[in-house]
């Protein structure tokens, strides 16, 4: 019963048959194999433009390289305070931008609202040299509360961002978790959308090691290549990476993954909504459940062989969070997660009577 992180789950059988194969041989160095050629075509294809593609090997650098492509001088990124750049980095995007400052704002269930961007922008206007400048926002989809941006929520931040010269970043580490819940094009809850350049992850949906940066606009590269090399991210064996790639495009393996991986935390959060004296924190959208129970459920849980992650409770308003008593949990399903496992969680939760 391993619902700790979907980071847990290993490479799943098709990415790992797709590693297998490429094994033995040679190909070309830094990515000028056939292979990443095939799968930068792919990638046009789900977004459906052409786009400019550039692998990388964390979550991490691609966020902060994605930033630093858009920097200037004494620059800020508006981000949700919860964000994964702002709380989990370790100062990476501030490092890999030179000095670019985040500005953190608030947001109920984990995402940003295009009004309060638009009163925080409101600061800096007119501009002045001593408070920075606004170069760009950043959203995570689906966010850290789990929850997912509707393609009309993303088009109204990029409106407010766009409006003020700004460009528009997501932080697509769940991409393929939004995409599943949203039932939507890839194209729809990005470009179409108003998002400028996306961290597209695979790592947490059956990859071993595989993210990438997407521009919607390849005259927005500039100086990418040159950022990706002087951080370490340029490969020499790059087309390791575009077989994890393969393998998880291939007959739609990714969303398959994602499908998969919502269904098993739907399941789960369906019954935290029904358990007395247990209940969500927020609404299950993607593969996450965010739930408040007595700290004693907690520790019988685990007990019974049960591993989830207790979460700080800060991200909630003041009277949602949990009480003396109670604990606020984290449970992620993914790709590997089996139906039995779920069920005999659920066992377990039900026979505790909370």
């Amino acid at each position: 019963m391993n619902f700790s992180s979907d980071n847990w789950a290993g490479a799943s059988p098709k990415v790992s048959a797709a590693l297998e194969r490429i094994g033995g041989g040679y190909n070309p160095a830094y990515g000028n194999d056939d292979r990443t050629q095939r799968v930068s075509d792919w990638f046009c294809e789900i977004f459906e433009r052409e786009v400019a593609v550039f692998f990388v090997g964390t979550g991490s650098a691609a966020n902060s390289l994605a930033l630093a492509a858009m920097m200037r001088p004494g620059g800020l990124v508006f981000c949700h305070r919860q964000s994964h750049i702002n709380v989990d980095e370790c100062g990476a995007p501030e490092f890999f931008t030179g000095g670019g400052k985040l500005v953190p704002l608030p947001g109920a269930a984990g995402k940003l609202d295009a009004a309060t961007l638009a009163r925080a922008l409101g600061r800096f206007d007119p501009p002045s040299v001593h408070s920075g400048r606004p170069v760009a926002v950043s959203i995570t989809q689906s966010t850290e509360a789990g929850t997912v941006y509707t393609p009309a929520e993303i088009r109204a931040i990029a409106d407010v961002a766009h409006g003020a010269g700004l460009q528009l970043h997501m932080d697509g580490a769940r991409f393929a978790n939004a995409l599943a819940s949203l039932n939507v094009a890839a194209a729809d809850i990005t470009w179409r959308a108003g998002v400028d350049v996306l961290s597209f992850g695979a790592t947490k949906n059956g990859c071993w090691c595989a993210e990438a940066v997407v521009f919607f606009d390849r005259s927005e590269v500039g100086d990418f290549e040159y950022l990706r090399k002087r951080s370490g991210q340029l490969f020499s064996k790059s087309a390791f990476v575009a077989a994890q790639f393969e393998g998880y495009f291939e007959q739609g393996h990714w969303l398959d993954n994602a499908v998969h991986a919502n269904h098993m935390a739907e399941r789960i959060g369906r019954v935290v909504a029904e358990t007395p004296g247990a209940r969500l924190a927020f609404p299950v959208e993607a593969n996450e459940v965010f739930a408040i129970w007595p700290k004693e459920t907690t520790a019988r849980l685990k007990a019974a062989g049960a591993s989830f992650y207790v979460w700080p409770g800060d991200s909630l308003a003041d009277g949602e969070g949990p009480g003396a008593d109670e604990d606020m949990v984290r449970l992620v399903t993914s790709y590997a997660t089996r139906l039995a496992e779920v069920a005999a969680f659920i066992d377990v939760l039900q026979r505790l009577r909370v």
